[in-house]
């Protein structure tokens, strides 16, 4: 019986617990309403001064980061500025480095193009042959003409020269006297192929009046002055850099001096197998080309003899050159040279740069060259001293007289024109071995 009624108790009372938690809802919402009624602000609008002061710390503490954002910013825009100047400065460096390089390169494009003129010439490589039938290249091939140069004086190469050659001579009015006599032999020689560059208006008149090519330069502030002024060792000096434009043209030149006779036309006697080819200050077989020479040192005992090879040098005023790269290289270093102190001879510098081989600290030059026959390209001292009281060697014609040992020249010129032109068989005979 007990059991039963504990069950209807429980059973009973699980309405009113969920009575109850209905009441409790509707009791909050009601609250909840009236609350609202009265505090349309809500229950901490009175303390909006204290919000307020939050807000304004919260903005202020913005602001505080702003400026200091504002700062940090134009610091680093300045930072910003120095790296760009620094990258500037680098950058112009680089620049730099990249001309020197370019300018390297092209450097080095050069020489090999000259390298493969070269390659083009020996050919393909080859077996040597039998002892004596072997020979080495001796000709350098001519350079590609280029009349951008100097297209007026390509014009008038163009009319003057014979078969790409001509002789040329560079005079002011210093050297006039001596310019008539040397002109006058050419015409009678029959020589066509002859240009006279003009150093100033005098000649110019004198190759007008006299029916001779002439070319004159422009205006040159380094060199107008000595051209104008110049004696003949410096006029001499000047053909050095005056020549070059000639063979870059394309031009075989022989260049004279003005102290010459022609007798013959030279061009009939040139070899052309070498880069240069001049006549000798040498007075024989042995000066002229070559010979060798025992020097003695007594204090060295058994090795006291020492053996050298000597020649006397080539003139700087009888030269041909063919239009070759090595020729070029010739005359620019001669000019070089002739244009930086210490003062020299051109006639010095234009054998040494021939003639000294490379060695340590010195690149040599690395032309072909050949001695005119000094009886066809005679010198005033082989003339004087020997040929003149040798019966035999009186009736050899010589190409040219050249009175280079002598410093009467004008006398000398008409004299030499006297004895092979007009036969005069004594025209020669005042005038002292030396220069007395």
């Amino acid at each position: 019986m007990a059991g039963p009624i504990s069950r209807r108790s429980t059973n009973a009372s699980q309405p009113v617990r969920g009575s109850r938690i209905v009441v409790a809802i509707v009791i909050g919402v009601l609250i909840g309403c009236i609350l609202a009624l009265l505090y349309p602000h809500g229950l901490f609008s009175g303390d909006s001064d204290s919000g307020s002061e939050f807000q304004n710390r919260r903005f202020s503490k913005s602001n505080l980061q702003i400026g200091s954002t504002s700062c940090e910013s134009s610091e680093r825009v300045s930072m910003l500025k120095a790296d760009i100047a620094d990258l500037s400065s680098t950058n112009d460096e680089l620049k730099k480095q990249i001309r020197e390089l370019t300018q390297k390169l092209q450097a080095a494009e050069q020489k090999n193009g000259q390298a493969e003129q070269q390659v083009v010439v020996v050919g393909e490589p080859q077996k040597a042959g039998p002892f004596g039938t072997v020979e080495g290249i001796r000709t350098n091939p001519t350079v590609l003409p280029d009349e951008t140069v100097n297209p007026r004086l390509a014009k008038i190469l163009e009319k003057v020269a014979v078969k790409k050659e001509l002789i040329v001579s560079l005079a002011n009015s210093n050297v006039k006297a001596m310019l008539e006599v040397s002109v006058s032999s050419i015409k009678k020689a029959g020589i066509t192929n002859y240009l006279v560059v003009a150093l100033d208006e005098g000649i110019v008149d004198f190759c007008k009046e006299n029916d001779v090519a002439f070319y004159m330069r422009d205006p040159d502030e380094g060199i107008d002055s000595v051209a104008k002024t110049g004696g003949n060792h410096a006029v001499s000096g000047l053909k050095f850099r005056i020549l070059r434009e000639f063979l870059q043209l394309g031009y075989g030149v022989l260049l004279s001096d003005v102290d010459i006779v022609y007798i013959q036309n030279p061009f009939d006697h040139i070899y052309r197998d070498s880069d240069v080819e001049s006549m000798s200050d040498g007075h024989d077989n042995m000066t002229a080309y070559g010979y060798n020479d025992v020097f003695d040192e007594p204090a060295m005992g058994w090795a006291r003899y020492a053996h050298t090879i000597r020649i006397w040098v080539y003139n700087s005023g009888f030269f041909y050159l063919r239009p070759t790269v090595p020729a070029i290289e010739l005359l620019d270093r001669v000019a070089d040279r002739l244009s930086h102190p210490p003062p020299a001879w051109d006639q010095a510098v234009f054998n040494e740069e021939l003639f000294f081989p490379s060695h340590p600290g010195y690149i040599g030059l690395h032309a072909s060259k050949r001695t005119m026959d000094r009886y066809l390209f005679m010198n005033s001292k082989a003339l004087f001293k020997e040929v003149r009281k040798d019966a035999n060697l009186k009736k050899l014609k010589p190409v040219i007289v050249h009175i280079n040992y002598h410093p009467d020249k004008l006398p000398r010129m008409k004299a030499v024109v006297e004895f092979y032109f007009n036969g005069k068989q004594d025209a020669l005979d005042a005038f002292p071995d030396g220069s007395g």
